[in-house]
Order: structure tokens, then sequence, then C-alpha cells
């Protein structure tokens, strides 16, 4: 077999990344490079092709057309190298899955279900890690990403596995402390608010009819999931995704004053790069979630109602 004619890998692994990205720095802050690598490895490319591949305007580059015909070939040979070293991953016995996923979501809902996917697929390891940067940020070491949506993203297959309600939730104590009988006596309470969630209590309060309201206090916390662990502690009202706090809600250990009054919530997807979306584990992993999402997800009024009967039965 003849021997072939290749660039280095990571100068072509720089271009396309630069090429995609418009611009030297965005394309080193993925591969957690310097500007300075990524702008060696272009050179050294357009050097060992003979032409040049970029035109440097200001803070962004564009494509030449050589560059751009360069990118029409190349970039297909890469998506079918990653999805040939994909499928050696997933025939060499255990497959590690790696999932980005809110922390919330999966301090709230994931990990008390994971036991079950592990043992179910005692081949799969995951690895959860958390984090809120957007689908088309994260680096490409992730095999599945989820996020609220559904939205679309170029170059990922979208699938919505979870839909939810949003409306107030306290702790039963709270309640005999202070009553809570309809929307107007939120004025009497503490409203816990998330810093990357400020809409949330002003959509149900306008749902309610009492989009004025003013509570006798209100605490601003920075994460969501302390916002809820604050209602379980008496410490106000929080706005829960009923999702999150069915499990509180079945044991009493929360409670809904308003159960008919809820708000619909984005639904949470799975975001996987099309060219894994038919790779074995991440199927599995997918088709679990649907399956979870639908089972004790994918709640509705009803299914509300149902859990507040629960929930003052305890």
């Amino acid at each position: 077999m003849a021997r072939r004619r290749l660039p280095p890998l990571n100068a072509l692994r720089a271009f396309e990344a630069a090429a995609r990205l418009g611009s030297f720095k965005a394309a080193a802050d993925e591969s957690f490079v310097t500007h300075g690598a990524i702008s060696r490895h272009i050179q050294l490319l357009e050097k060992w092709l003979g032409t040049a591949l970029f035109e440097r305007r200001n803070r962004r580059v564009v494509l030449t057309d050589s560059g751009a015909a360069y990118l029409s070939e190349i970039g297909d040979a890469l998506d079918h190298i990653a999805a040939a070293t994909d499928l050696c991953r997933s025939q060499r016995g255990r497959r590690r899955l790696k999932v980005n996923a809110n922390a919330t979501f999966t301090v709230r809902w994931l990990l008390p279900r994971l036991a079950e996917f592990h043992d179910n697929h005692p081949d799969i390891e995951i690895e959860v890690i958390t984090a809120n940067d957007p689908v088309e940020s994260i680096d490409e070491s992730f095999d599945v990403v989820i996020r609220t949506g559904p939205d679309t993203f170029d170059g990922y297959t979208t699938r919505p596995f979870l839909k939810d309600y949003r409306l107030p939730v306290c702790s039963p104590g709270l309640l005999t402390r202070i009553p809570l009988r309809q929307p107007e006596d939120l004025q009497d309470h503490t409203l816990l608010h998330c810093a990357t969630r400020p809409r949330f209590w002003n959509q149900w309060l306008e749902a309610a009819g009492v989009p004025e309201l003013k509570p006798a206090k209100s605490i601003t916390l920075d994460h969501y999931y302390l916002a809820l662990e604050g209602s379980l502690g008496g410490l106000g009202v929080a706005m829960g995704p009923v999702s999150f706090v069915a499990r509180d809600l079945a044991t009493g250990r929360l409670v809904m004053p308003f159960p008919e009054l809820s708000v619909p919530a984005r639904s949470y997807c799975t975001y996987v790069r099309s060219r894994l979306s038919n790779e074995t584990a991440v199927r599995s992993f997918g088709e679990w979630l649907a399956t979870e999402g639908g089972a004790s997800g994918l709640l509705g009024p009803p299914q509300i109602s149902t859990l507040a009967t629960l929930s003052e039965q305890v």
C-alpha cells in the first residue's frame, strides 16, 4: 500500500475549528491551546499546501476560495474519523458516556434515577459534568448534552424527553405559621428567587391574576437548587418545576398551595451531535431518559392534582 501524503493532524484540527468558528481565538478556546498555537498550525498547513487558507480581517478570519474548498473535503473526513473512533470505543467492552447537564436537573431528577440505568446497562459508565454553558459552546468530548428546549443547533439532533410545569411550593410547617389560601396571601410570605431564572415568579403571578403583588420579603439565591432547598427548610415559597419536587410532594416534605394554578415550563431535551445519534450507548441512554420522562416526568394538571392529593394524605 502506497504511503499517504497527509498533513499534520493537529494542523487539520486547528484549521477546521478556526474555519467553523471564524476566529483563531475561538478555536484556541475550544481546543484549550493558545491563540499563537492555532496561528502556527494554520501557517504550517498553508505552507504544506502552498496556498493561503484564510484572509485576516481585524479580529476575525474569512476562508479563501481554496480554504472553503479544502474545508468541504476534510470536514467529512474528520467526521468519518470521529465516527470510526466512537464505534471502536463502543466495541471495546465498557463504554464511558460523558453527559453535560445543569446542576439542579442533575441533583433533583437525574441522580435519583441513575442507579436503574446502571443496573440495566452494566456495560455503560456514565460520567456527569454539571454546567450551564450554551449547547453550541460545549466541547466535543461530551456525548450527550441536556438542556431545556427544544432548540435547534447545526450538527445536533434534539430530542425532548421531560415536559414540565411550574408552581409555588413550600414546606407544610410554613403554611401552619402563615396560611396560603389564595394568591393574594403571598403578600405575607417570603418569595425565594433564583438569580438565573428571574422571570419565574413574575410569570406565575401574572397567570394567577396578581401581577403587581408585593411579597413581605424576597430572597435571591444564585442556584435554583438552593431555592428549592430553602423551601424545604421553611425559608419561604419557591417556584418549583413539578418534576424536580415530585418526590418531596409525594412524601409530604413539600406542598403545593395552588395545585390548580401552574404555568408550562420548557421541556428538557438531549442534544447529541448528529454523528453520534445512532451510537449504541448514546441511543440506549436517550431511550432510557425518554422512558423515565414519560413515566414520571410528563406532568400536566391532572397529575399535579394527584400529587397534591398524595401530599395531603401523608
